[in-house]
């Protein structure tokens, strides 16, 4: 899977024009179909999404190329999974944070749960994104628990990307920085990202 940005008819240009690197071999990505379509629940409502795939002309995998506003195998807006984030970093617990965004309350606590246990390597991970944009970046101070320290490492590399790169919403860069993978299932999701 490789993250790409929102616009389709930008993606679809790389993609044939030969500018999207593999994220297995750093070979060429051509086209090669599409993946299957699922609905995005988002913020302004539902929407289909069907992502577009992509074969490396070198070691011949494919990968989905999944738009920075989704996590993988989420089915809901990155967006919306910040908001519940941040809002439970703010105090709120994950059934007012459900009620408010529409959310199944199971799903909320998911989220909070898997995020509350990859705090430490999401902290870390972000920490190593924000310096590797802004090598002059200075001590990032604690933001009062792992949890907390986490998201501040989020919106550390957030503006670092900004201040090289120009606006983005702060979800979208890190849907980007973790290769969609930032609530991954597996055991050391953020491992293989670079």
């Amino acid at each position: 899977m490789l993250i790409v940005g929102t616009e389709l008819v930008v993606v679809e240009a790389e993609l044939v024009g030969g500018l999207l690197g593999c994220p297995s071999c750093r070979g060429v990505l051509g086209p090669w179909g599409r993946a299957r379509e699922r609905v995005l629940r988002c913020r302004s409502g539902s929407r289909l999404l069907r992502p577009r795939r992509a074969r490396c002309r070198g070691c011949l995998g494919t990968h989905v190329l999944l738009p920075q506003l989704a996590f993988s195998r989420r089915q809901d807006e990155v967006l919306v999974i910040g908001e519940a984030i941040e809002a439970n970093v703010a105090g709120e617990g994950f059934r007012p944070i459900a009620a408010r965004l529409g959310a199944c309350p199971e799903t909320v606590r998911g989220w909070l749960r898997r995020f509350a246990e990859r705090a430490e390597e999401i902290r870390a991970h972000f920490t190593r994104c924000a310096v590797a944009l802004d090598p002059e970046l200075g001590p990032v101070m604690p933001a009062g628990g792992g949890v907390a320290d986490a998201l501040e490492a989020i919106a550390i590399a957030a503006r670092a990307w900004v201040l090289r790169f120009g606006p983005a919403g702060p979800w979208e860069i890190a849907s980007r920085f973790s290769g969609g993978r930032l609530l991954g299932n597996t055991n050391r999701p953020l491992e293989s990202v670079r």
